[in-house]
């Protein structure tokens, strides 16, 4: 994010430090009077009418009040009455010729809280160095904020624009969550592109409140309460299209955290080709989902892309003659034809609860958001047995994984053998720009990292990124899976009903398997991605894997 200069409330060149601040000070009364400009050691009586000429936000930043129209000219009293820039600033917005006044520091911060109030002045007070550390606890500390001040410094105009080109510059540049979190010194404002953090252009520290306070007010979530966790909800029009972003913040020791995750349909790759699936799995995982019942699990860790499968798999699924059923926590996205219900544990909906209720609605497809717990895992498997198809996720590292934590759960062995039909573990990766992709000769440090087989296949070399217009100087757009599907086998069913370990079980799972980072080597060496990115993407799951 780039602030426009108006936005920008501090000015590193005049930031004083306390110890600094009161000769500094001494320098321009000094001055001042030898100009025969007049310096007050109180604050002036002012008019409200004059207050009105200028914002909070601006007086704040010029560090200035106006006090009164005195013969057709607007008094101001300043902090630094020798800011002739200031003072044109003032003058051109008001449209009014300047006289002004010198105020002592102590003065000019009750003159400040007198006439916009408790937070401005503290901003202003940190501005001018005259707080009574270099790191006030005034400014980091979440108690030295005023509700009723963050509420009007939220609706500001100039705010607003901040907050909404915050949320549009990360919109139009495929972000997936955007993440403000405050630190003792400085807010970072973080996007998360492709899969990986980008630190955008920080505002300033001393909008936290105002600008953290904005976004609770637009995710209709509590802004006097910062110190538990809240989630809330934001729906806008982008270019002509719903966008949704899901809040959450945390409270942490400099401020509250919060992050925006975005859910724009139009970027929602609704089948599994633009998925980066290979014509091989895409031809298995159509063969499971045509299945009239079973339980079909996709692994991986948060983020992996596993809940957009599952709803790439249902497009697919979709038939008018279909009665289809999710239940999830929450609904991210909205899927034509498909009846969606959001878990709400505060309302005593949980998955196995939702789950019980499904059954009495006659579907033929239930969607699962997540297999947490035992109760659920009975449940979705005796609905196996009972002739719906079941399409749900697991956290494990690979898809073998996913039998031994079934049974972990509660699940007993012959059952899971009997109900599972397939298991989809993935993980995610940058897919190349094709527009400035390049191909160059296997480095040293890359053949170090791959086995002599996966050497053999980059020959002809191996694919990097360069960097362009198109790909923001990032060299990927988008993303892509690393996939490894696992259909049952008699010989794997009989394994798991005699309780073998998952390592025996990898053994019975046939040669046609394809691992995660086989099959991320073969894209690899497709162009889609580089070598890097597959390792990054599969190295926790390198010796998982058979």
């Amino acid at each position: 994010m780039t602030p426009t200069s108006e936005l920008r409330l501090g000015n590193a060149a005049t930031d004083l430090t306390p110890a600094t601040a009161e000769a500094e000070t001494a320098k321009v009364r000094e001055r001042c009077q030898s100009l025969g400009i007049s310096w007050l050691e109180k604050p002036p009586d002012t008019d409200p009418l004059a207050i009105a000429m200028l914002t909070a936000e601006v007086a704040v930043r010029v560090r200035a009040v106006p006090v009164r129209v005195e013969r057709g000219r607007l008094l101001v009293a300043m902090f630094n009455p020798l800011d002739v820039g200031a003072t044109d600033e003032i003058a051109a917005i008001t449209r009014m010729p300047v006289s002004r006044v010198g105020v002592e520091a102590a003065a000019f911060g009750e003159l400040m809280r007198r006439a916009y109030g408790t937070t401005a002045a503290r901003i202003a007070e940190s501005l001018a160095g005259t707080s009574d550390s270099p790191n006030d606890e005034s400014v980091h500390n979440v108690d030295a904020i005023e509700t009723a001040d963050v509420h009007r410094m939220a609706e500001q105009p100039t705010l607003i624009n901040l907050v909404n080109l915050l949320i549009l510059e990360a919109i139009q540049s495929r972000t997936s969550d955007i993440h403000i979190e405050p630190f003792e010194s400085d807010l970072k404002i973080k996007y998360r592109i492709d899969g990986v953090l980008i630190e955008q252009m920080p505002p300033p520290k001393h909008l936290q409140a105002a600008l953290i306070g904005r976004v609770k007010i637009m995710a209709m979530m509590n802004i006097a309460e910062r110190y538990i966790p809240q989630d809330g909800h934001i729906t806008l029009r982008f270019e002509g299209r719903k966008v949704d972003l899901r809040v959450s913040t945390v409270p942490t020791i400099y401020g509250e955290s919060i992050v925006m995750r975005i859910l724009d349909k139009s970027n929602l790759p609704l089948d599994l080709q633009s998925l980066g699936m290979s014509e091989a799995h895409r031809a298995t995982m159509d063969r499971l989902i045509e299945k009239p019942h079973g339980l079909i699990l996709v692994t991986g860790p948060t983020g992996s892309g596993k809940t957009t499968t599952l709803y790439a798999a249902l497009s697919k699924l979709y038939d008018p003659r279909k009665k289809i059923i999710t239940i999830e926590d929450p609904v991210e996205y909205e899927l034509s034809g498909v009846n969606q219900i959001p878990v709400n544990p505060k309302r005593g909906l949980t998955f196995s609860i939702g789950l019980r209720a499904i059954l009495r609605q006659d579907p033929d497809v239930i969607l699962v958001g997540e297999v947490r717990d035992n109760e659920t895992v009975d449940i979705a498997i005796r609905s196996a047995l009972t002739g719906h198809l079941i399409l749900s996720t697991l956290h494990t590292n690979d898809a073998i994984s996913s039998i031994g934590r079934l049974v972990d759960m509660g699940a007993e062995p012959f059952l899971v053998a009997s109900v599972l039909e397939g298991l989809l573990a993935q993980r995610l990766g940058r897919r190349l720009c094709t527009r400035c992709k390049t191909r160059k000769a296997l480095t040293e440090e890359s053949k170090s990292r791959l086995t002599a087989g996966e050497v053999a296949g980059f020959s002809e070399g191996e694919w990097r990124r360069v960097g362009c217009e198109e790909c923001k100087k990032t060299g990927f757009r988008s993303r892509l899976g690393f996939f490894e599907l696992l259909r049952m086998n008699p010989r794997l069913r009989n394994g798991i009903t005699k309780r073998l370990s998952v390592t025996e079980l990898k053994e019975l799972v046939g040669a046609e398997f394809t691992n995660m980072r086989q099959d991320g080597m073969r894209k690899a060496q497709e162009g889609a991605t580089t070598i890097s990115e597959v390792l990054r993407a599969t190295q926790d799951v390198d010796d998982a894997t058979p």
